[in-house]
């Protein structure tokens, strides 16, 4: 049976067809694709490689980017949909999306050559190629600046030498982004991206170990040690902090709107599950006052949720959208995924902590929502930073 949705404001009439067929093509896929399975894999802590291709051909990889380079060319709205639906299964298979498009391909497309261009997108779109992101250090995380991973010139090639930490989709990738500093390692504005194919010497992912979230993703240490890479390999219009930034603008992006489908898929298992369970006189628990109560708040909040994201949405596709924004759907629209997902878990009562239900995948996945990609605490200050106009006294 296809999921529903959630639509109390009816916002489907805000959307235009090719936006509400997008968005029912994903939504049917992974009723038939991924719901069947991703319980299984997120016991067996494994990511499910055979939906790859399918995700490739149905267009869901940098949806958003130009039909030129293989890609959909879809709308900003259409692509925060995709992400939406694919959330409303799992966090991991959002997260394999959200870093092959905006992490990967992104930067490939703003930054690289057309040489680069048409040799890496037409394959990430596609599925034949996986990729990923490296930003994250095991000592700089939120202060990416600090990064000590470093781009030295030889002749005609770069020396790479580093480390990376919490990479979505490491283990599994063909290319790496790298971003290291080609100067001293105060000098911020030295930062650069490479194209590091995953098969070069010196160059290892190893699985992170002790997880407990997001169970059926990807995450990977990455090592670099004298990893050679040609000159052609840097992305020429990368320079400075600033570059990575903007690709995890793109992420963020599509984070907000997945946050929203994690937590439609907990309100509508609250809504099921409360109708057809049966306590003491053999009335459902839907019929009591604070069940009710959990339900509305749920509503309540996908639905400003839902106005937050479709508004920036339409911001991006003008051009008018700030990565600060960005910052202020990210940090509500997963807090408020965080919400959903603690009371359905609640709701369910001791059925909630079985693989059989979702809510409790969902709530433990979105903890690694909220960290990543910018902590809550972060966007926090970056709104505080925009509002007053004075960075924060630490």
């Amino acid at each position: 049976m296809t999921f529903e949705g959630v639509d109390y404001f009816n916002l489907d009439a805000l959307l235009d067809e090719e936006e509400i067929a997008i968005r029912d093509l994903v939504r049917e896929w992974v009723d038939r694709e991924v719901m069947p399975i991703i319980g299984h894999h997120y016991i067996e802590r494994t990511f499910p490689r055979e939906l790859i291709p399918q995700m490739g051909e149905l267009g869901f990889l940098g949806a958003n980017l130009p039909e030129e380079y293989g890609c959909a060319g879809l709308n900003n709205v259409a692509y925060g949909l995709i992400m939406q639906e694919l959330e409303r299964a799992d966090s991991g298979i959002r997260s394999f999306c959200s870093v092959q498009g905006a992490l990967v391909m992104y930067p490939i497309f703003a930054f690289g050559s057309e040489d680069q261009k048409r040799e890496w997108l037409p394959r990430l779109a596609s599925g034949d190629a996986v990729g990923c992101f490296g930003l994250t250090e095991p000592d700089f995380g939120s202060n990416p600046a600090g990064m000590i991973t470093r781009a030295v010139e030889d002749g005609d090639e770069w020396v790479l030498n580093g480390a990376k930490m919490w990479i979505t989709n490491g283990s599994m990738a063909d290319v790496a982004v790298i971003w290291a500093k080609t100067g001293d390692l105060d000098d911020v504005g030295s930062i650069r991206g490479f194209l590091v194919e995953t098969g070069r010497d010196g160059f290892s992912a190893s699985d992170q170990k002790g997880k407990l979230s997001l169970l059926a993703s990807d995450t990977s240490e990455l090592v670099l040690q004298d990893v050679r890479v040609p000159r052609a390999n840097l992305l020429l219009g990368s320079g400075g902090l600033k570059s990575p930034l903007k690709c995890l603008t793109q992420a963020r992006y599509g984070i907000s709107w997945g946050a929203v489908g994690a937590a439609m898929a907990c309100y509508r298992e609250s809504v099921d599950y409360a109708k057809n369970r049966l306590q003491f006189d053999g009335t459902p628990i839907a019929q009591t006052q604070i069940q009710q109560v959990r339900i509305a708040d749920m509503l309540t909040e996908i639905t400003k949720a839902q106005l937050l994201v479709l508004r920036l949405g339409r911001m991006k596709d003008e051009g008018t959208m700030r990565p600060q924004q960005v910052s202020l759907a990210k940090r509500n629209n997963v807090d408020m995924a965080c919400e959903c997902a603690r009371e359905a878990r609640r709701l369910l009562g001791a059925n909630g902590i079985l693989a059989e239900y979702a809510s409790m995948r969902h709530m433990a996945n979105l903890e690694s929502v909220y960290t990543y990609e910018g902590t809550h605490d972060i966007h926090s200050l970056i709104l505080g930073h925009d509002a007053t106009g004075l960075p924060a006294y630490n």
